[in-house]
């Protein structure tokens, strides 16, 4: 079965991330598909200065933990700077790498040093191609645990794109590749002060993705997308995941 990575953009509180944890593990227990549960402590990349980044390493550690302890779920979480590798892997199974910065040499060497599966994004300015040395730099700081996650090459003014072979071409560097259907349908920037995204394509961005091989799917969920702190217009809503994952299931199935 496909892999799911899966959670709110940005942790916005303790309440809101137990609720979304406990209905994402429902739903896949449901339908037996192998789950961790993603949120950022902090978004470091955000269009404006004014964006919400989250509430930090230490509060947002500590509400990861909880859903690691309390509903016995993998987790996964994004670092920016090196120092924060160490200590998110005190909680996290996949640290993962933020696209900006996939090809930050100093990041990739602490996360792989943590001995945890590193996710490593791809970048929107690189060819998938380019990636295999995101790939070696792990490798050669002693961790083959890594996975690929495709989430779309800059196109135009606010614009990304998708190009499905990618996904094979670095499935050929011997590692998993995700398919994150919620970033690949951004606009970044989009809404001058924030980004924009267009959430009606998830669907069928995922479809095409497992189609052609992905290992699994990244998607960002909230109970009311049009109201997060970051990443709205791009999420999925937490009660329409169930049926998301259901269609993805039927062409895995077939396939």
């Amino acid at each position: 079965m496909f892999k799911l990575i899966a959670g709110p953009c940005v942790i916005e509180g303790e309440e809101m991330v137990m609720q979304v944890a406990e209905q994402m593990k429902r739903v896949t227990e449901e339908l037996c598909i192998p789950y961790t549960f993603k949120a950022s402590f902090d978004k470091a990349n955000r269009t404006s200065i004014t964006g919400y980044r989250g509430p930090g390493i230490d509060v947002g550690m500590r509400i990861l933990e909880k859903v690691h302890r309390e509903l016995e779920l993998p987790i996964c979480t994004d670092i920016h700077e090196p120092w924060q590798a160490k200590v998110a892997a005190e909680v996290c199974d996949i640290i993962q790498i933020p696209a900006f910065l996939c090809r930050q040499t100093d990041l990739l060497v602490a996360a792989a040093k943590t001995g945890k599966c590193v996710n490593i994004k791809k970048a929107q300015f690189l060819a998938p191609w380019d990636m295999k040395n995101c790939v070696e730099k792990v490798r050669q700081s002693g961790n083959d645990n890594i996975m690929l996650c495709e989430r779309g090459t800059t196109f135009g003014y606010n614009t990304l794109v998708v190009d499905m072979t990618g996904l094979r071409i670095m499935k050929s560097f011997g590692v998993p590749v995700i398919f994150d259907a919620t970033h690949s349908v951004q606009k970044p920037g989009g809404n001058g002060t924030s980004t924009g995204g267009n959430r009606e394509f998830v669907e069928y961005l995922s479809k095409a993705a497992i189609a052609v091989g992905a290992d699994g799917l990244f998607v960002e969920t909230h109970p009311d997308p049009d109201h997060a702190k970051s990443d709205g217009p791009n999420m999925v809503k937490l009660s329409d995941v169930k049926d998301l994952l259901e269609k993805v299931q039927r062409i895995y199935n077939v396939l």
